[in-house]
């Protein structure tokens, strides 16, 4: 049986591994200008999702040196369910950037219509319409199980998964508005963030 703080030291690696992998997918997001963008909408769900992202991310890293997290002993019943998490978190953050290389240059941080932008149709996006946004809620709530973190599981549950669905419905808008036809074919065709969901 791993202890306690091996969890926590396999957290604070996935958490660099996926940071580093997560930031190389989306570089050319990072790099978008204001003038690469056809249609961007002025919305609050442009930079509060993210920022609550980001903020998450922190309690993590604090997490995985025991601030912000229930002191919970080594014999604990709790261990396996700390194991699963980790296993989830790792997984949905694996997930999450085979999702980002998937857009290649149709990714963006915004919600943003950006110009050469095509409809991505393919892997992940052949059944679901935003992988991105369920493997982030996922990843996060098992790093915060994985971490026994009780502020972040909460702020999962009741912060970030809200504005994502609301972020995820505000891009299908944009989207649609744009593709027009493709998009009506497209979304017949998959799920929302669950497959043949929406």
């Amino acid at each position: 049986m791993l202890p306690n703080n091996a969890i926590n030291i396999l957290v604070g690696i996935v958490l660099v591994v996926t940071l580093g992998a997560n930031f190389s997918a989306a570089r050319k997001g990072f790099k978008q200008t204001v003038t690469k963008y056809v249609i961007k909408p002025k919305t609050f769900l442009q930079q509060i999702p993210p920022n609550v992202a980001a903020f998450i991310l922190i309690l993590q890293v604090l997490g995985v040196f025991k601030i912000g997290t229930f002191e919970i002993d080594e014999s604990e019943q709790f261990f396996y369910l700390r194991v699963i998490g980790l296993v989830v978190f790792a997984l949905f953050s694996f997930l999450q950037v085979q999702a980002h290389k998937n857009l290649g240059s149709n990714y963006s941080q915004e919600i943003a219509i950006v110009k050469g932008h095509q409809l991505v149709k393919d892997k992940f996006y052949k059944y679901i319409r935003h992988p991105q946004y369920i493997c982030q809620v996922l990843s996060d709530l098992g790093a915060g199980i994985a971490l026994a973190g009780f502020i972040i599981l909460p702020l999962v549950i009741l912060v970030e998964l809200p504005l994502f669905l609301l972020r995820a419905r505000r891009e299908d808008q944009l989207l649609e508005n744009h593709f027009e036809e493709e998009w009506v074919n497209y979304k017949k065709k998959t799920g929302f963030i669950i497959p043949f969901i929406g």
